[in-house]
């Protein structure tokens, strides 16, 4: 089933504060509290909601955030990224299409610990190359 423009809109707010009560996303939407609990009842069903997490203040965020682009040897995907795994300061890895086989997320509470895990990477066995990219400041954060 498609979602429709309420649908959106009821993500979307969802998206600002997941833990919003039904009766304020209905008032905010112009709709009844059982129609917009029934639409979030389908939305998760249909996967369309997939989970409610929380995302970090200001406050709660480690002080820096890196990423990196990693090179591997070939058929060492798994080891590399059980490595990764284990690292405290790796985020998220993606897989990636051209120069670079994977990227790594990584946060930080001070410039030692990042320092110490982007070492890591590259000490990996598998590893081929790595290149290290620090985040300055935020200009747009949609997640």
């Amino acid at each position: 089933m498609q979602n429709d423009e309420i649908d959106t809109k009821l993500l979307s707010l969802l998206a600002e504060n997941a833990r919003a009560p039904v009766v304020t996303l209905a008032r905010q939407l112009g709709l009844a509290r059982t129609t917009v609990q029934a639409r979030i009842e389908r939305l998760e069903k249909t996967g369309a909601i997939s989970g409610y997490t929380i995302r970090r203040g200001i406050g709660g965020r480690p002080a820096l955030r890196a990423t990196a682009l990693i090179s591997i040897e070939p058929r060492s995907g798994p080891s590399v990224l059980a490595r990764l795994k284990a690292l405290s300061g790796v985020e998220q890895v993606h897989t990636t299409s051209g120069r670079w086989d994977l990227i790594a997320i990584l946060s930080a509470a001070t410039t030692e610990h990042l320092d110490q895990t982007l070492d890591d990477i590259g000490a990996a066995k598998g590893v081929r190359s790595s290149e290290s990219l620090i985040h300055l400041s935020t200009k747009i954060d949609r997640s």
